[in-house]
């Protein structure tokens, strides 16, 4: 049986967001705001799950044309070719460059998915008032807010190459249509990791313990 520690909410005390100071708000004097700038205090964050829920239904929904939508159209005097995430990754694994389709199959397929299935698995989790595992649910979601930058890696890749390619006047590198979908998808889900309060995990533990 874990031991569970006395929360900050539990004996009054709030955090602020904005500049960190923690203090004792006093709900007699009306809204609580942080003594020392004045911003607006929770002890947890407001509609939390119902925004999370939210941002994380709209990135599922651009999931889908955002890997079946071209991501990058390439043209030269001869030919012009648009690719999607797959079938770039295909492309780089037949011309022998594995190691690069493996990063790209990694980084802009599995971990935007990884991200959406973790955050959906905490927010169940969290609906249901779970108990389970509340410090691995923790670290996973430590997990997902740290790698949510790196799904940016073929964003980057074909502005590097439309910039790289651009001086030269045989041959254009555009982004596609789904490269706007896919970025969606990972603002969507950087958005929701944000909106998600992770001290929901241990919330069920202390009532659990002061019951």
């Amino acid at each position: 049986m874990m031991r569970v520690t006395p929360s900050a909410a539990g004996l009054g005390l709030c955090s602020c967001r904005a500049c960190g100071l923690v203090s004792r708000p006093d709900p007699a004097v009306g809204p609580a705001r942080c003594p020392r700038c004045r911003s607006p205090l929770h002890f947890r964050k407001p509609n939390s799950v119902g925004h999370c829920w939210a941002l994380l239904v709209a990135a599922y929904i651009l999931y889908l044309p955002a890997n079946l939508l071209p991501i990058m159209e390439t043209g030269t005097l001869f030919a012009s070719r648009k690719d999607t995430i797959l079938s770039g990754v295909v492309h780089l694994w037949e011309t022998g460059s594995w190691g690069i389709a493996a990063i790209v199959f990694i980084a802009s397929i599995l971990v935007p998915l990884f991200k959406m299935i973790a955050l959906t698995l905490l927010l169940i989790s969290v609906q249901r008032r779970s108990t389970w595992w509340p410090m691995q649910r923790a670290r996973l979601y430590r997990l997902v807010d740290l790698v949510g930058r790196w799904s940016m890696l073929d964003i980057y890749v074909v502005t590097l190459l439309a910039a790289l390619v651009q001086i030269r006047s045989l041959a254009t590198v555009r982004a596609g249509t789904g490269a706007i979908a896919f970025g969606a998808v990972v603002v969507l889900t950087m958005f929701a990791a944000m909106k998600f309060d992770p001290r929901l995990i241990w919330d069920p533990l202390l009532k659990e313990s002061e019951s």
